[in-house]
């Protein structure tokens, strides 16, 4: 059986705010060391799966960088490979994907050119670890058409998935995506395993449509005309991060005395090079630094206090500083005697001395290379733009819910 993967992983996520400006979902930092793709392609390297096809759209620059040739994840060598597939100007239209269904109908020929038997499609931007072959293995076994993964949610949250009722076989009765209000209980986690011509076959009558998703119109459409589609039931843990909140918890659980998390145990790879990361020395804890339950990755410098947080590489925490419960990402500088509380705080950020940031309530979110300025004081909910200056803090006292730079 010839199987190949595609990686929805080019979309960007308004809720993610500045953490999504310049660079799409999937390549978000996540965990200390990782981005939040390293789990799908994690889970495809440990599942045997070696030809992966990236679809790549928003912002794509960190994504191939991080990506690289694949030997992060093994999928260099003979019989292996992994492809950037951005979208492209076709004979007729086409600029951008217009949707999941599109996605992978603009890259028919990636899929032909390895003749595969069946083709297994999922989301780029999921924090979960699965063996695919679970699910491949129910769909050899009842000879389906398609078959999707989904995981229990409460139906509360139905309006914000792809909602199923699913038979005791795993035969799928019915399919609503995002509704209102639902009794359903299993929501599509975007892992759809297809066999190869019924594939090609929907996405080409697809094409004709107006609308483009896989949720919305084909899987719909699929068991209207009869086709044999099954649900695959997970398990596992399943972090969805499609807002700063969730997101945010996800990271939160990383931690504790029994994390829900374990990257560790799931084999999960990535590629720390693209800062040069792996040449940074062990992180150094000085005589004035405090730390309880938090992960803190290469290269860091604490001379402050760390509680409940993850510390990316290369990050400076100055003598008098506290970080808690917040998510501090590389090569960040925190100054003397600032409190930093429920705070997302991006790359290459600079914070001055004897700030305040954030609160307890709401998560404050400063984007990349943000320069913040002595004695300013952030309150909760606040949102601070890639590249923000000095300059651009009129005011001490900045209040909660407030927007610093970017297009005020």
């Amino acid at each position: 059986m010839r199987l190949i993967a595609l990686v929805l992983a080019g979309g960007r996520v308004d809720e993610l705010g500045v953490l999504t400006l310049t660079r799409p979902k999937s390549a978000v930092p996540f965990g200390g060391i990782y981005r939040i793709i390293d789990f799908p392609l994690s889970n495809l390297h440990n599942s045997g799966i070696e030809v992966v096809g990236i679809l790549s759209q928003y912002n794509p620059s960190e994504l191939i960088s991080h990506i690289g040739s694949g030997i992060h994840w093994d999928l260099v060598g003979r019989g292996k490979g992994i492809k950037i597939l951005p979208p492209y100007k076709g004979v007729r239209t086409s600029d951008w994907y217009r949707g999941t269904a599109d996605a992978v109908y603009q890259n028919l020929a990636f899929i032909q050119e390895y003749s595969p038997d069946n083709v297994l499609i999922l989301s780029g931007d999921h924090i979960y670890c699965m063996d695919y072959n679970e699910i491949i293995s129910l769909h050899l076994e009842k000879n389906a058409d398609l078959t999707v993964g989904f995981v229990k949610v409460d139906p509360s949250e139905g309006h914000r998935f792809g909602m199923a009722d699913i038979g005791k076989d795993g035969w799928l009765r019915d399919y609503v995506e995002k509704p209102e209000k639902t009794k359903y209980e299993w929501a599509s986690l975007t892992i759809y395993a297809f066999k190869t011509e019924v594939l090609i076959e929907a996405l080409k009558k697809n094409a004709r449509e107006k609308s483009h998703e896989f949720g919305r119109d084909v899987i719909p459409e699929m068991m209207k005309a009869g086709k044999n589609v099954y649900g695959y039931k997970f398990g596992g843990y399943w972090g969805y991060t499609r807002t700063l909140h969730e997101y945010f918890n996800t990271n939160m659980d990383l931690l504790g005395e029994e994390p829900k998390i374990k990257p560790e145990e799931c084999g999960i790879r990535t590629n720390i090079y693209g800062h040069y990361h792996h040449d940074l020395p062990p992180s150094r804890f000085y005589p004035t630094a405090d730390v309880e339950d938090a992960l803190i990755a290469r290269g860091c410098r604490i001379k402050g206090k760390v509680s409940h947080s993850i510390i990316s590489s290369n990050v400076v925490i100055e003598k008098g500083a506290v970080v808690k419960n917040s998510l501090i990402m590389c090569d960040c500088f925190i100054g003397e005697g600032t409190v930093v509380e429920y705070t997302i705080i991006d790359e290459g950020t600079v914070l001055g001395k004897n700030s305040v940031i954030g609160g307890s309530k709401k998560i404050t979110c400063i984007g990349k290379n943000a320069r913040i300025p002595d004695t300013v004081s952030i309150g909760e909910g606040c949102v601070v733009w890639p590249f923000t200056g000095e300059s651009s803090f009129k005011e001490k006292r900045i209040e909660p819910g407030t927007t610093v730079g970017g297009e005020e």
